[in-house]
């Protein structure tokens, strides 16, 4: 099994910044992809960002490019999204999830173990 744990969201001003992280623990895979979702109050889970497990090219939803970034740290087994420009949209509950799919999966179906979430909210 796979455990995963986000935490950093909380309430902000629109034009603020949050660093969301993912502790993940457990079972290991060679080849993984790690995702970012977002769900609104009375909307679908929609995909935010994702990375391979290789690196290289990272993976954005078109309503966050330029503002979100994804990045890990090896060493403390983290994933991170680094959220700047935040907007009253951006309110949502973030999750962080794990693929065993390599071919940058954006659909939450596709992910294989997801975190408890943690809210952000942005006020206007």
């Amino acid at each position: 099994q796979v455990q995963l744990v986000e935490s950093g969201g909380g309430l902000v001003h629109a034009g603020g910044s949050l660093r969301l992280s993912c502790a993940a623990s457990g079972r290991t895979f060679s080849r993984y992809t790690m995702g970012w979702f977002r769900q609104a109050a009375g909307k679908v889970r929609e995909f935010v960002a994702a990375m391979t497990w290789i690196g290289g090219t990272n993976y954005y939803a078109d309503s966050v490019k330029g503002r979100f970034t994804i990045s890990r740290d090896n060493a403390k087994n983290t994933v991170y999204l680094q959220i700047n420009s935040l907007r009253p949209e951006d309110t949502a509950v973030y999750y962080c999830a794990l693929s065993r799919l390599v071919v940058v999966p954006r659909t939450a179906p596709e992910y294989d173990y997801w975190g408890q979430g943690t809210q952000v909210t942005v006020s206007s």
